[in-house]
């Protein structure tokens, strides 16, 4: 089962991508994206080697956006493709069909595109502004989540759809409402001043609530 709670990992450099990963982790993380847009392909690797290790132990899903050759180069769990990167049909020839695909999502059409694709989970958004993003699409808002909610159903189409950009614990429980299966964060823990009570407390509001 997939964690509800993905760790999208940032900072401009190595060192801070892997403390940012690491807090990550030991404040209760059990996903974590690697996502190092500006990196080289030799910082990248290096990431997510040490993420692939620190994981490991931590029993938590290892993600790498984007690159499909990094995540079999590492064993990672997964990949995460953008909607202008390689095809899932591509990453399944690659990697197999234990692996786990996530595709991004900005629209109900596009949300169709990956259940038909058969992304194993969708990262839906943005919710509002976020900084970590530089071309962002337009803007769902709350409204925007629960009328894709509402489309899918009445569709009869499912996937766990992780909602993403900008969200504040403030956020979650709203979310869950619409209908969302969980979140993908990045700022909102890496700047946590309590990692872990914060994450304890969206867990429980996800699952629990």
């Amino acid at each position: 089962m997939l964690s509800k709670i993905q760790y999208i990992s940032h900072g401009d450099t190595v060192e801070e991508q892997k403390k940012n990963i690491l807090n990550a982790l030991e404040a209760g993380c059990k996903m974590i994206q690697v996502r190092f847009k500006h990196g080289s392909k030799e910082a990248v690797l290096d990431v997510a080697s040490q993420a692939r290790t620190w994981c490991t132990y931590a029993q938590a899903h290892l993600i790498i956006n984007d690159s499909i050759e990094i995540t079999k180069a590492v064993d990672a769990d997964g990949v995460h493709l953008g909607l202008a990167d390689a095809s899932v049909e591509e990453a399944r020839k690659v990697l197999g069909s234990a692996k786990i695909i996530g595709g991004t999502a900005n629209t109900l059409e596009d949300v169709i595109q990956r259940i038909t694709e058969k992304c194993n989970y969708v990262g839906l958004g943005p919710l509002r502004f976020t900084s970590t993003k530089e071309k962002l699409s337009p803007l769902l808002g709350f409204e925007g989540y629960q009328r894709i909610a509402k489309e899918l159903e009445q569709l009869g189409l499912a996937i766990p759809i992780y909602a993403i950009g900008g969200i504040v614990q403030s956020d979650v429980a709203l979310l869950k409402r619409t209908g969302i299966y969980g979140i993908a964060v990045s700022g909102m823990i890496s700047d946590a001043a309590d990692r872990r009570t914060l994450i304890s407390e969206i867990d429980q509001t996800l699952n629990y609530a």
